[in-house]
């Protein structure tokens, strides 16, 4: 994609460090002052959660990713890139770089090829999801990061070990409707109080996130909100 054109959100939201909580874990010398028994059940909980933590890895198929269609100039470069951007390029393909969080990249780095994703506009007069695209290029090295031109260059990644991954997106349509992020909210908040799917939605549990998940049933439902009249 153009350089001038790297950026997928704002530079605010990309840039914040890993807020990922990070589980305790005892030490060695601790656990080897433990029974067998005590010891063997640690060592079942620690199984159990791993299975856990790969279900829930799992059950994340479809995404949302956020970048913004409006002019906005930083050091120099115009960094919007919306939707109808990503729709003319060449084979309405293009690089998903510039994201600089650490739980962000991760997500990326779980895409599998085809997987769907909302186009989200972000930081802009009217957010909300514009359309859809699917992934076609699984995580590599964003080049990005080493290009001390780009508003994203991070000179503390180094070549050998690079900090940044961004995936491969291709246009698939424009919504039949624009889904706000206003409306999203009313759905969200009804859902919290009374349950519905979008009770615990990443666009308001971790807002910041450039790139978020969606479970099955959160795609679902954003996707019939298109053939709905807004609330």
């Amino acid at each position: 994609m153009p350089p001038k054109k790297t950026t997928r959100s704002s530079a605010k939201s990309n840039k914040h460090t890993d807020a990922d909580a990070q589980h305790n874990k005892e030490s060695d010398d601790v656990a080897q002052l433990k029974t067998g028994k005590r010891k063997r059940s640690a060592a079942v909980k620690t199984v159990e959660k791993n299975k856990n933590d790969d279900a829930c890895k799992a059950s994340y198929n479809h995404w949302l990713m956020k970048s913004e269609p409006e002019s906005r100039i930083e050091n120099g470069v115009d960094v919007k890139f919306g939707i109808e951007d990503l729709k003319a390029l060449p084979n309405q393909t293009g690089c998903w770089d510039g994201v600089r969080n650490y739980q962000a990249r991760n997500f990326m780095r779980d895409m599998k090829v085809d997987q769907q994703a909302f186009f989200y506009h972000s930081n802009c007069k009217e957010p909300g999801i514009a359309g859809l695209m699917k992934i076609v290029k699984e995580a590599y090295v964003d080049h990005t990061q080493f290009d001390k031109k780009d508003v994203h260059y991070d000179p503390s990644s180094k070549a050998d070990n690079p900090k940044w991954s961004m995936v491969d997106v291709q246009f698939e349509r424009m919504a039949k409707r624009f889904v706000s992020l206003a409306e999203l909210k009313k759905y969200h908040l009804q859902h919290k109080a009374k349950g519905g799917p979008l009770k615990d939605m990443a666009l308001f549990t971790r807002a910041r996130l450039s790139v978020q998940p969606l479970t099955a049933e959160e795609f679902d439902f954003v996707l019939s909100l298109e053939n709905e009249d807004p609330i």
